[in-house]
């Protein structure tokens, strides 16, 4: 059996070793050239690596000369993660004030909505409205459940919803990915955070 390549993110963990072992810096054709002999990835994608180690601000880069320079060294990636969550803890501080003020808003407000006959008159008659109206659409539904239109639109209404829910599900697993290469977080993490459960699955 062939033995398998790397994958793009161990590429790109293997060419950022390159500049913690050595603490030295290189130009992009010296880079190709330890990177195959060092690392095992193809010459011919370090380039690419290399930018998205840049795009994430895991590499410096700077043109001296008519040359240009990278660099990195292994304090810079603890600086990076350690600025990240201080803007995650700001956001959620700011976040958690607007939730308290919000509540507090609908507190006051709750509290200046003082009870009354024809307020509670009026909240009596909208209930017995809503009621009627869940009747009335359960008999409709009856009615129109033999309907071949009816049928065709939730047949169309089911395929939408799948295809959106398929494409949400594919913008997560996009957007998490991301982050956790932006973040360096554990998945769980992440989904610890955005609320989602263990039990989620992909369904595509």
């Amino acid at each position: 059996m062939a033995p398998r390549g790397l994958s793009a993110e161990e590429k790109r963990v293997k060419l950022l070793e390159i500049f913690h072992e050595t603490k030295d810096f290189f130009q992009l054709k010296e880079l190709e050239k330890l990177g195959p002999k060092m690392k095992g990835i193809v010459s011919q994608s370090v380039k690419e690596v290399l930018q998205s180690l840049v795009d994430d601000g895991l590499v410096q880069g700077d043109k001296i000369g008519s040359s240009n320079f990278f660099w990195s060294f292994p304090s810079q990636q603890g600086s990076l993660v350690q600025s990240r969550l201080k803007e995650a803890q700001d956001q959620r501080t700011t976040n958690q004030a607007q939730i308290a003020e919000v509540r507090n808003l609908i507190k006051v407000e709750k509290q200046s909505r003082g009870e009354s006959d024809t307020r509670t008159h009026a909240l009596a008659e909208l209930n017995r409205l809503k009621k009627e109206l869940v009747q009335l659409d359960n008999e409709l539904s009856a009615y129109s459940a033999c309907d071949p239109v009816k049928l065709d639109e939730t047949r169309r209404g089911i395929l939408l919803a799948k295809e959106a829910a398929i494409r949400w599900t594919e913008n997560f697993c996009i957007a998490l990915a991301h982050f956790q290469r932006q973040s360096l977080v554990e998945p769980s993490e992440i989904r610890r955070y955005l609320g989602v459960n263990d039990d989620y699955e992909d369904i595509c």
